[in-house]
């Protein structure tokens, strides 16, 4: 894949990614602040209606205790004129005259302020009456002056009744004046507001915790529940029991403790949902691009490995081509010294692509878990001695050494012998292959609990920190600037990896750039 290429669709995947997680945090965040919104509009509504329904029920309250006071007495009314007009209408061509006239009339009750529990001596409660006559005069000779004598009408209609109106005004005025006197306990009670509260948020859906309490003046008054406390978020006003003046001194305020669990609640499925599909996008884009690099890292290891395999054979056939043209000429073929020794290079490059083929080889059966490992209780020092003999040619050849140092007493483990020693093996020819001068090798064994622990110190080049993570990787070698100043296809440590871990054991690499590297193998002891 063209790395432009790729670049391009990773930025395009990720900015998509991005843009759906952005689109979703503003759909919740509008979300919120619109049941913010309804949620504000409902409650608002709701402390209105208390409010309105309190001060009807103050009303009803002292019609209730004025009409039982009014229907128990048995005393006349005393009747005073408070107004009294005329309205004459005449006919110039007729002479007809018509006269309407209505008087407003109090009736006083004597009923006082002391009746509410409050001294008003000077007030006085009455109900106005009203007397309505119209009367028609047919005589031409009557005029304005003559109304006031004592003439009969031609026809004559009375109408008498309660002023509704006024009735109600001057009550209202009457309550209002003796209420607001009053102290707020005895105008309304905790039960009875908390009740009120309770019906009217329940009929608007609000079903949540809330705290109501009344102020005056600014002045918390006895009148609130016992959680009230002010919020300014969560918080909501509104005056109460306004006087004859329009003045509000009491203040109703309810709040909502848990007001963002009750709007987060609302949207709690949905945005459950919504998290749910956008982290199924985010595993599934991460998942895709980790495919992607995993993908071309692959490729690039491929390469490798085909370039250092074909390396790797091109010598060997290149070695056995030129021992057989050698064989065939005439001078040679003669000298069985150097005939044996041309057959002894062809014999020995050819084990050599040999071994390169069945390392191959076994990695691909340890992947299809079709490799055969039978263990058998085997003492380690005599594996790892085994293992010495395998690469003291190549050691010689380099000047190098090893040095051994068996410090565990207890070293008989369940292991598969052949298999053990190619990973002792591969360890060393790593060891002796890594080292830029001559090898120096140390191997130590020692015992932790059940186990026996194996360490193969080199001084060779050592590696990062990188390398260490992905050393036992199929495929992974780590660039050095010469892709071939060392010779190899990345597949000795992922077969050591595969083995010592089917012998329940584990292996590690401890190293530092320059300063060599030690392998270390966890094999457990046979109890």
């Amino acid at each position: 894949m063209n790395k432009m290429f790729f670049r391009i669709l990773v930025l395009l995947m990720s900015l998509s990614l991005i843009g759906i997680i952005l689109v979703q945090v503003y759909w919740f965040t509008s979300s919120f602040k619109n049941n913010d919104e309804q949620f504000k509009f409902h409650v608002k509504q709701v402390i209105g209606n208390v409010a309105d329904k309190l001060q009807q029920q103050e009303a009803y309250s002292f019609y209730d205790k004025y009409n039982h006071y009014k229907d128990s007495t048995g005393k006349v009314p005393q009747k005073n004129d408070l107004l009294e007009f005329y309205y004459v209408q005449k006919n110039p061509r007729t002479n007809k005259m018509i006269v309407y006239s209505n008087s407003i009339i109090s009736e006083d009750y004597n009923i006082n302020g002391s009746f509410f529990d409050k001294k008003f001596s000077s007030e006085r409660f009455k109900n106005f009456n009203s007397k309505r006559t119209t009367e028609i005069y047919n005589n031409n000779n009557i005029d304005n002056s003559t109304l006031q004598q004592s003439i009969i009408p031609d026809v004559k209609i009375e109408k008498s009744g309660n002023l509704d109106v006024l009735d109600n005004a001057q009550f209202e005025i009457f309550f209002k004046d003796i209420a607001s006197a009053m102290p707020i306990n005895e105008r309304v009670t905790k039960e009875k507001l908390q009740k009120l509260l309770k019906k009217e948020l329940e009929e608007y859906g609000v079903k949540t915790k809330f705290e109501f309490g009344i102020y005056s003046s600014g002045i918390a008054t006895k009148i609130k529940s016992d959680g009230f406390k002010y919020d300014k978020e969560a918080t909501y006003s509104i005056p109460i029991f306004a006087d004859n003046e329009g003045n509000n001194k009491y203040e109703l305020s309810v709040t909502f403790p848990h007001k963002k669990k009750f709007l987060l609640s609302e949207l709690v499925s949905i945005t459950i949902l919504s998290i749910i599909f956008t982290l199924i996008i985010i595993i599934a884009y991460t998942s895709a691009l980790n495919q992607l690099i995993r993908q071309k890292h692959i490729s690039e290891i491929k390469t490798d490995f085909i370039n250092n395999m074909t390396h790797e054979f091109k010598t060997p056939i290149a070695t056995i081509n030129l021992a057989l043209d050698a064989i065939k000429n005439p001078k040679i073929i003669e000298d069985k010294e150097k005939v044996f020794r041309y057959l002894q290079m062809i014999r020995d490059e050819n084990k050599r692509m040999h071994a390169q083929v069945e390392n191959v080889l076994r990695i691909s059966k340890l992947e299809k878990r079709e490799l055969d490992i039978n263990k058998e209780p085997t003492e380690i020092h005599g594996i790892i001695d085994d293992a010495i003999e395998h690469v003291s040619l190549i050691l010689e050849d380099r000047g190098g050494t090893i040095t051994n140092h068996y410090d565990a007493a207890r070293t008989t483990a369940l292991i598969n012998e052949v298999h053990f020693t190619n990973v002792l093996v591969n360890i060393l020819e790593n060891a002796i292959k890594y080292s830029p001068g001559i090898p120096k090798i140390e191997i130590f064994t020692e015992n932790i609990k059940d186990m026996i622990l194996i360490k193969v110190k080199d001084n060779g080049l050592g590696m990062s920190k990188v390398a260490q993570k992905r050393v036992f990787e199929k495929f992974y070698r780590e660039h050095t600037g010469d892709l071939h100043n060392v010779k190899g296809h990345g597949l000795g440590l992922s077969y050591v990896k595969r083995i010592v871990e089917d012998h329940n054991g584990q292996v590690y690499v401890e190293s530092e750039k320059g300063k060599g590297s030690t392998f270390i193998i966890k094999i457990p002891l046979i109890n």
